[in-house]
């Protein structure tokens, strides 16, 4: 499989999870193309003074890989400040948010897993 740049969906989703501004999402699998193993693989893009409110997971797990820019990270009541080359894990069960202190967009992969495979 190969997708062209201009071929990825894109969504946008504003107050994502209770949060501030808009989230853009560039969606690298589509659900159909993750074998029941997971929801999301995606890059998220959350602006200047954005963020995704905190969150539970339940049924799965989510990491973040940062690519560009300053988050502030609450994991699980601990919060943390990461960049370029960080990562995050929220496990089943827990919870987390995620918040744009820098002076740029900031950009993470975002992976969501099923703790238990699907059926397609």
């Amino acid at each position: 499989m190969i997708k062209r740049a201009d071929e990825l969906r894109v969504e946008y989703s504003p107050n994502l999870k209770g949060g501030k501004e808009t989230v853009k999402i560039i969606n690298i699998l589509e659900n159909e193309d993750n074998y029941g193993t997971g929801r999301l693989f995606g890059v998220s893009i959350i602006p200047v003074g954005g963020s995704i409110g905190k969150h539970r997971h339940d049924g799965d797990f989510e990491t973040y890989y940062i690519l560009k820019g300053k988050a502030r990270v609450n994991d699980n009541g601990n919060e943390q400040i990461l960049g370029p080359g960080d990562m995050t894990g929220c496990k089943d069960g827990d919870y987390h948010a995620i918040e744009n202190i820098g002076d740029c967009d900031l950009e993470y992969i975002a992976v969501i897993l099923y703790t238990q495979q699907k059926q397609q």
